[in-house]
């Protein structure tokens, strides 16, 4: 059996973008790896590359935060397509979701947010989840979740809401040691009660990683090495479930390399000398069926709150504990916000620097909030936004900037074409100008008045210097033809014959745009850059 297509076994961790170059050359020894199912739903650019490279190599899992399990309005259907589209193309050895919610009917909160546990929240989710598995043709694991607030309406545990969950619908549990101990220390629930209260049959995957201490409490942030009671209770895991495959998850201050494979290897070792133990048989759980309390109405007003904090006040009667924590939710928010936008638009960042960024993505992300599960689709409309932002009214080329680096961020998702180069020989000259062009999926343009280009390049690691004039008219062919992305001056001639392709237009018409332009544009030159470069795909000629 090749690796790749073996189960997923032993420790793993997740393939992470700072460590692609070490599992690409390297292929460090480690028994499978993890990807976050969202990062590479669009199936192009870098990253997809890598990641059907490291496929050949390793077992792969594909775990999810977009599907929103518990969201009684934003169940996304097309979210759900792009999932099984991956899973189809991936062959993963395990899926995996959280047991959580993250929207509402017009905006995604993209967070994994908290259920009450009662009979209401049990059959939304067990719906989802067999439609989940219908789609995707193969049983997912739900995993359990670190919380900050619990609510009046719970009627059972975590683990007796998932082991029912498994039950009703054959799914699995991922189960997260970590998350465990956070919401031992956060809601005084016992670990050890949870471990026992889940069939041993059900898990089929462990999760390890690190936690934050805080004033308002233990925050899983998934930024430090695994802590001593933390091992505690894998070994008490795996003495119950036998080895299953475990992960070790580390998503911020990520690491070198060789810190988490010592975590794995650390992990490896506790298996082999605890796992397959069995003890004790699986209790009878009896699981209350009854609603306590409208999904609907504890969402919305959780909704609220996270976009104010004076919405808190209509949470309090719904929670049980201390509301407060309702804070971290709603910062959560924040960094998400900031952090997606961050990603898309490194250039205006720096310019504007970070303090003023991350209030501009606070005030975005009110104001626009995301309307889709995947974050690498949140800030299309920031340019638009800025040109109306007040405070940037004294820099008014920022709006250019970010639309051109919106081209690049979308340029860099987009699909993949690797047909061949097309030709034109043998087609007579008036079929030529009746025919229209099928650009590459992943080409944008750009014009500006401003030095759009200058301003980017000056910013990118070895560019030139920064520009001496702002005002200059700039056009520009964002492509990413096989794996980078290029941002390239181009002619505003060349810009016009492209742009009247890029809507439908014939080679003719698109030829007597960029003659309006510049009476001396070289047709021949530019056609063999445009199917030589991979800029158009196809020629579709008139039947």
């Amino acid at each position: 059996m090749a690796a790749a297509d073996r189960p997923a076994q032993g420790a793993g961790i997740g393939l992470r973008a700072p460590h692609y170059r070490a599992f690409l050359d390297d292929k460090p020894a480690v028994g499978w790896v993890e990807v976050h199912t969202e990062n590479f739903i669009a199936r192009g650019g870098h990253d997809w590359h890598v990641l059907r490279a490291v496929r050949r190599d390793y077992p792969v899992g594909l775990h999810g935060v977009g599907l929103g399990l518990g969201s009684v309005h934003g169940f996304s259907d097309d979210h759900l397509a792009r999932v099984a589209a991956l899973v189809a193309a991936i062959e993963p050895a395990l899926v995996s979701e959280h047991l959580a919610w993250g929207a509402l009917r017009d905006r995604q909160l993209n967070d994994l947010l908290p259920l009450p546990l009662d009979g209401a929240a049990l059959d939304l989710v067990a719906t989802r989840v067999m439609r989940v598995q219908d789609a995707i043709k193969r049983r997912i694991l739900v995993e359990n979740v670190s919380t900050y607030v619990r609510f009046a309406a719970d009627a059972m545990s975590e683990a007796q809401f998932l082991a029912e969950l498994a039950r009703r619908t054959g799914c699995g549990v991922l189960l997260d040691v970590n998350n465990l101990y956070v919401n031992e220390r956060n809601h005084g629930e016992d670990p050890y009660a949870a471990i026992e209260a889940l069939p041993r049959a059900s898990v089929g995957e462990i999760h390890l990683g690190g936690h934050l201490v805080t004033a308002d409490g233990v925050i899983d942030h998934h930024g430090a090495k695994v802590a001593p009671p933390v091992w505690d209770l894998y070994r008490a895991a795996l003495a119950r479930f036998g080895a299953v495959p475990t992960l070790v998850e580390w998503d911020t201050d990520l690491p070198p390399l060789a810190v988490l494979l010592d975590e794995a290897a650390r992990a490896d070792t506790i298996a082999a000398a605890t796992a397959g133990q069995g003890a004790g048989g699986d209790l009878i759980i009896t699981v209350d069926p009854a609603p306590r309390a409208d999904l609907d109405t504890i969402q919305q007003a959780f909704g609220v709150a996270l976009f104010d904090a004076a919405g808190d006040m209509a949470l309090v009667p719904l929670l049980k504990g201390d509301a407060r924590r309702v804070g971290i939710y709603r910062g959560n928010l924040a960094a998400h916000w900031t952090r997606a936008l961050a990603s898309a638009y490194p250039v205006l960042r720096r310019l504007v620097g970070d303090d003023f960024f991350d209030a501009l993505a606070g005030v975005f992300g009110r104001a626009h909030p995301a309307r889709d599960p995947d974050l690498n689709r949140f800030g299309a409309e920031l340019p638009d936004f800025l040109a109306g932002f007040p405070p940037a009214a004294d820099h008014p080329y920022l709006p250019d900037v970010a639309r051109l680096e919106w081209c690049v961020h979308e340029a860099w998702f987009a699909p993949d074409d690797d047909g061949p180069a097309p030709t034109v020989a043998g087609l007579a000259p008036d079929a030529f100008e009746a025919a229209r062009a099928v650009l590459h999926p992943a080409l944008r343009l750009h014009a500006s008045p401003w030095a759009t280009v200058a301003l980017w390049r000056a910013h990118q690691d070895g560019g030139p210097a920064f520009p001496d004039a702002l005002r200059a008219d700039t056009h520009a062919l964002v492509l990413r033809a096989r794996v980078a992305v290029t941002v390239e001056a181009i002619s505003a001639a060349e810009y016009a014959a492209l742009a009247c392709l890029a809507h439908g237009g014939t080679f003719g018409a698109a030829l007597d745009a960029a003659f309006d332009v510049d009476g001396d544009f070289d047709v021949a030159a530019h056609l063999r850059r445009w199917l030589d470069g991979g800029i158009v795909r196809r020629i579709v000629t008139e039947r």
